[in-house]
């Protein structure tokens, strides 16, 4: 049988077809999938990545709810071009805490990947409540709502046990002592910025918005941008990628 008649038989039979199609994905899929199975992890362990704090979480929270994701990615690619504008390139074990992941798929604003440090926190509060006092041109809305909203910390353990739930290493000490650590990244006097400093070592503690009195919803968002692209040392990871 010449190779034009074998084929004949998928081109005049839709089941037969159907039936070939579905063998050659079960087989692709399978060649994907099955090395998955003996990997512990999909991940490279990165050093200094670590799990956000209650404040922190928060702030992702709110950048989810008011949307940010759909005008500002957080996946720097590995291209000359961006790599020149943002800085190194993502790395997956950067996003190995996010639930859902915020790498985006629009820039109407740029990456926010490693925002975390390029400007102040007066800067922050500025842009966040009104985007054109900073950049003239801006479409961004202004947020000046997060402001003058406080945040529920009765809220915080729950979401450090969610996520827990879905594999982020959250300890019982954490998430019963939730509420505390998140009124404690913002009052760098308090008596409780030790305990939650030994819990969340190299997180940042100070009054993000500048003003006095429980944590706000800016509080929170800044902390949370304050932090995107910090956790890594790149200089280290660099050099320990070159003495491989």
């Amino acid at each position: 049988m010449s190779l034009w008649n074998r084929h004949k038989i998928f081109e005049k039979n839709s089941i037969i077809l159907i039936v070939g199609i579905l063998a050659v994905i079960a087989i692709g899929g399978l060649v994907e999938i099955t090395p998955l199975f003996y990997l512990k992890s999909t991940i490279e362990a990165v050093d200094g990545v670590r799990p956000y704090t209650p404040l922190e979480l928060a702030g992702r929270n709110i950048y989810v709810r008011e949307g940010c994701y759909l005008c500002h990615s957080q996946m720097i690619r590995p291209l000359r071009d961006e790599v020149e504008r943002y800085g190194h390139y993502s790395l997956a074990a950067e996003s190995m805490y996010d639930h859902p992941f915020q790498w985006g798929s629009k820039r109407t604003g740029p990456d926010l990947a490693r925002v975390g440090g390029k400007y102040s926190d007066d800067w922050h509060v500025t842009h966040l409540i009104n985007p054109r006092s900073i950049v003239p041109q801006s479409v961004m809305p202004g947020y000046p709502a997060l402001a003058r909203t406080e945040l529920d910390p009765s809220d915080a353990a729950a979401h450090l046990r969610t996520n827990r739930a879905v594999g982020v290493p959250y300890t019982d000490e954490q998430i019963v002592n939730a509420a505390a650590d998140l009124r404690a990244q913002v009052d760098p006097d308090g008596s409780g910025t030790d305990a939650f400093q030994k819990r969340y070592p190299k997180a940042v503690v100070r009054n993000f918005d500048g003003k006095a009195g429980n944590p706000t919803e800016l509080d929170a968002l800044i902390a949370y941008l304050q932090m995107l692209g910090t956790l890594v040392d790149f200089k280290l990871y660099n050099e320990k990628a070159n003495l491989r």
